[in-house]
């Protein structure tokens, strides 16, 4: 398998976002562009009364909740929805039933199907199926993230198995029985008239090399998406769902695909569910550009979103695509990181719309960043309802690498090197490289203030030696602020509860993730798989100790 780098955006890598995940990824990447374009950026905890007319949901841990604001004016944002959008869309928009009626009064195709309220009765469900022909989807009317969404339903006992296990196991009431579209499936992010991005949703899959099994194929795979910021949290689990359709497709975990043969491993294609977002932006078609265009106009009061569109390659391409359902909250991380393809920078759309006048700001925007968790540790604390950014570096930023050498590592030295930084407002951070050796990093933009730095670090009496200073230009990203990576005066005690609090939850995940792999291992073994080899791992037991 190919060991493939992450694809980003410049100004949007991997190191950029490490304390952005899941939904906080996409309000980070949407701040992060506002705040770089020189608007003014607070962060809110749900308590702060400030989106209390704004429908929100799963907004703790705070770093979810943000505002922009540009002189007088103020946007509100939850995620990567604005105030703009109208709490009318957004209730539409969690409802597929509703949403399938609005788009079909439009004009804008979507598949044949009908709403069941928790009331109705199997038999009617079954009735209607029937009615309708198979193969048909079922998924709960306000699921989310394909929880719950059954497809291919082939006919009526798996019909009403997917009716027990959602209704049952899972505990929606409320169900959509739908006709079963074939095809490739694409999120297309329109804002206002345009498509930004849209990218194709493959379910979770491995390319055989004619050396590993299916199961190495799997964890090789995960290493990948581990190195994205977007999936490394969504990594393909080996559970039973997962299990059964392998074995249904005719192969074991021990199975060794061919070389280039590519093996599905479920049917949902959500990327929280193990799948793979690739860019298609550039290819997919005028005509199923239009159709998604079109669904977001249909929803009064939503003027950007997500629309998630089954394409059907056979078909002639006026009667190709239907909708199968709208995000006004959509998460963008897929098409920020990519598997495959180009990032699109759906972050700029949105800051454009709600900020036009910031267009053609010209700034070097890939050089400054704010570190996320430092910003919101007031917030997950608890001793501030909001929190404001410190203005970041606006218009173009010079940067340099300056090398001290000699009797340099004393913390008296280190403060006043941060005390100037911070009075010719240069952002940076010092760095120890050897006992006589230290790095300065600074970035403003002022190019005469860098260049005169070297005086700062070179002209002092009695609190340093030193000898030598080389200078460099430096290329990489800059957190705002200055930092002394080494100083420990600043961690105050409720700095060090944020750190406690972060190892208790990372040993919270640990114990979580043992006990998920304690499940999937029972889950193997009761596999057929398991249960078919077994012979196989005592005859080679029994060889092994004949040795």
């Amino acid at each position: 398998m190919k060991n493939n780098e992450a694809i980003s955006l410049p100004h949007l890598t991997n190191e950029i976002v490490r304390g952005a995940r899941k939904t906080k990824l996409c309000a980070y990447a949407v701040a992060l562009e506002g705040w770089r374009r020189g608007l003014t950026l607070k962060w809110y905890t749900i308590d702060s009364g400030k989106f209390d007319d704004m429908i929100t949901f799963g907004v703790n841990p705070p770093g979810r909740l943000f505002s922009l604001s540009s002189g007088e004016k103020t946007h509100h944002f939850f995620r990567t929805r604005g105030d703009k959008v109208s709490d009318e869309a957004v209730e539409i928009g969690s409802d597929k039933n509703e949403t399938k009626h609005w788009l079909a009064n439009a004009g804008v195709p979507v598949p044949a199907g009908e709403e069941f309220l928790e009331d109705t009765g199997e038999e009617a469900i079954i009735a209607y199926g029937e009615k309708i022909g198979y193969p048909l989807v079922l998924k709960p009317t306000n699921g989310s993230l394909g929880n719950g969404v059954i497809t291919n339903i082939k006919n009526s006992s798996e019909l009403k198995k997917a009716i027990h296990y959602v209704r049952g196991t899972l505990g929606y009431g409320d169900i959509i029985v739908e006709q079963y579209m074939p095809g490739e499936e694409y999120r297309v992010y329109v804002v206002e008239d345009k498509v930004v991005a849209a990218y194709n949703r493959l379910p979770a899959n491995i390319i055989g090399d004619d050396e590993h099994t299916i199961e190495e194929l799997i964890h090789l795979k995960n290493e990948q998406r581990r190195k994205n910021a977007r999936l490394f949290s969504c990594l393909i689990d080996i559970d039973q769902e997962t299990l059964e359709f392998i074995e249904g497709s005719g192969y074991q975990l021990d199975s060794i695909p061919k070389k280039d043969e590519k093996i599905l491993l479920m049917e949902k294609t959500n990327v929280s569910a193990g799948g793979d977002p690739v860019d298609v932006t550039d290819e997919i078609p005028e005509e199923f550009k239009e159709i998604a265009i079109n669904a977001v106009h249909a929803i009064p009061g939503l003027y950007h979103g997500g629309v998630d569109i089954i394409v059907d390659l056979n078909k002639p391409i006026d009667q190709a695509a239907v909708v199968i359902e709208l995000n006004p909250t959509a998460q963008i991380g897929g098409i920020l990181f990519p598997m495959k393809g180009r990032a699109r920078d759906i972050p700029s759309a949105i800051v454009d719309y709600y900020f036009p006048e910031t267009k053609d700001i010209k700034t070097d925007r890939e050089k400054i960043y704010f570190d996320f968790n430092t910003v919101l540790a007031p917030l997950q604390n608890r001793s501030a309802e909001e929190v404001e950014v410190a203005p970041a570096l606006v218009g173009e930023i010079y940067q340099k690498r300056y090398v001290a050498v000699g009797k340099v590592n004393r913390i008296r030295y280190h403060r006043y090197i941060k005390h100037a930084a911070i009075d010719l407002n240069l952002s940076g951070y010092i760095t120890t490289l050897t006992e006589n050796e230290i790095e300065i990093i600074v970035s403003g933009t002022d190019k005469s203030v860098i260049n005169k730095f070297k005086q700062v670090i070179s002209n002092v009496d009695n609190i340093a030696e030193v000898k030598k200073v080389t200078e460099e230009n430096f290329y990489q990203p800059v957190r705002i602020g200055f930092e002394i990576s080494e100083e420990m005066e600043s961690i105050s005690t409720k700095n060090i509860n944020t750190v406690i609090k972060k190892y208790e939850r990372e040993i919270h995940k640990m114990r979580k993730d043992k006990r998920r792999l304690e499940k999937e291992n029972i889950k193997i073994k009761i596999s057929r798989s398991w249960r078919y080899t077994e012979f196989l791992r005592k005859l080679e037991k029994k060889t092994k100790s004949s040795d």
